[in-house]
């Protein structure tokens, strides 16, 4: 049985990382992803979460599911409204710079880049993608094993835009804190443009609920080197979990031991995707 969260959010709070699904005869799943959609995800589905969670504004992230066909994503923007939505999309070089700024118009700020199986965007077409986007102020965002922080650190260090790393580095393999892998994620961060995103603890923890304890060191270690560039995606509707998918509620209660000063917290939830997502 969902519940609600133990710790109130303020005005504003955002989730920074979910994904809306709709009807196959309305949105066609694209021919680069072999999995079905998930069934019974879409926005009405969703509206109940956020208003159980008590959360303002929404960040809707294009799944692998569409490919390059933000259709789904951009009517689910379109239906919240510009004051409590944007959208991070999937585009490519061969994006033209009308389509961006349609899309930049509607609410998208952020061009999704997945760097595991299905992605469209390869390591090596990373930077031309980054500089494609950055006039209009977007950011990248970046889904990968954080086992390859340490060999793709310069990288994203020269990237031409900002660029925000997916579900607290995803270490695929279990690591402290001072391992060589999060010492360089906690270096990215302290750089200036490099952001995190505090969700999916338990995509890659080995330890588990209800503290996912290895993935929460991580966590811990990364708000405390750069505060102001965290923010906290539910990751709804939780697509590679299967069933039974986490209740949500007590994923955002866990920010309070991952940021335990009201102040912090307020940045994650509130300030920093205001200034991330330009809301």
């Amino acid at each position: 049985m969902p519940t609600s969260p133990r710790h109130p959010v303020p005005p504003g709070a955002t989730d920074c990382h979910m994904h809306i699904y709709g009807s196959a005869a309305r949105y066609p799943v694209a021919p680069s992803n072999p999995s079905p959609v998930p069934l019974g995800y879409d926005l009405d589905a969703y509206r109940k979460v956020k208003t159980r969670l008590g959360l303002s504004r929404t960040v809707i992230v294009q799944p692998t599911a569409y490919g390059a066909d933000n259709a789904c994503t951009m009517d689910a923007v379109a239906e919240l409204g510009l004051d409590a939505a944007r959208a991070v999309v999937v585009v490519t070089v061969e994006t033209p710079m009308a389509e961006l700024r349609r899309l930049h118009a509607a609410g998208a700020r952020g061009a999704r880049v997945f760097l595991l199986e299905e992605g469209l965007v390869p390591w090596e077409g990373l930077h031309e993608l980054a500089a494609h986007v950055a006039p209009l102020g977007w950011h990248v965002q970046l889904q990968f094993d954080g086992g390859e922080m340490p060999a793709r650190e310069a990288l994203i260090r020269g990237l031409p835009c900002p660029a925000v790393i997916d579900h607290v580095g995803r270490f695929h393999d279990p690591v402290p804190p001072e391992a060589p892998a999060v010492q360089a994620l906690l270096r990215l961060l302290e750089a200036g443009h490099v952001w995190m995103k505090a969700s999916s603890p338990y995509g890659v923890s080995r330890s588990g609920p209800p503290d996912y304890a290895d993935v929460s060191a991580i966590a811990r270690a990364a708000i405390k080197a750069a505060p102001e560039r965290v923010v906290w995606g539910s990751n709804w509707p939780h697509p590679n979990k299967p069933e039974p998918k986490p209740d949500e509620a007590p994923l955002l209660d866990i920010l309070a031991d991952w940021a335990p000063d009201d102040a912090t917290r307020h940045a994650i939830l509130v300030e920093n995707p205001g200034r991330l997502y330009d809301f």
